[in-house]
């Protein structure tokens, strides 16, 4: 059995990490508000990068991305907007939505993908 909540907070660590090697800076993560959570907000040169981290530890029900529907898309958008009401940082100018999924089977090496401008 599965521990869903570890698995989670690994996987939103593993894709923290992975946008700060790729030069990302995160500005704020498991940020909550009364409509949800926002998994991870970051910046990459001028864009404001809203991220929704989805690990599994298999793929027997699709791929990890696949579970960010349009209802859960249309969420993080309302959360988004939330955020951006705020907190807005100064110096940015475009907006975009990621999803980074990963698949961690057993001992092997994790398997992450980081899908820009998911939707």
């Amino acid at each position: 059995m599965v521990d869903r909540q570890a698995l989670g907070r690994w996987g939103e660590d593993l894709a923290a990490q992975h946008l700060v090697s790729a030069g990302y800076e995160v500005l704020a993560r498991n940020w909550r508000c009364r409509e949800g959570e926002l998994d991870i907000v970051a910046r990459l040169d001028n864009a404001l990068v809203f991220v929704e981290v989805k690990a599994r530890s298999g793929t027997g029900y699709g791929e990890p991305a696949e579970a960010v529907s349009r209802l859960k898309a249309r969420r993080i958008h309302v959360l988004a907007a939330r955020w951006l009401t705020e907190c807005r940082p100064p110096g940015w100018h475009d907006l975009r939505f990621d999803v980074i999924s990963i698949v961690k089977r057993g001992s092997a090496a994790p398997e992450l993908l980081h899908l820009q401008g998911a939707f």
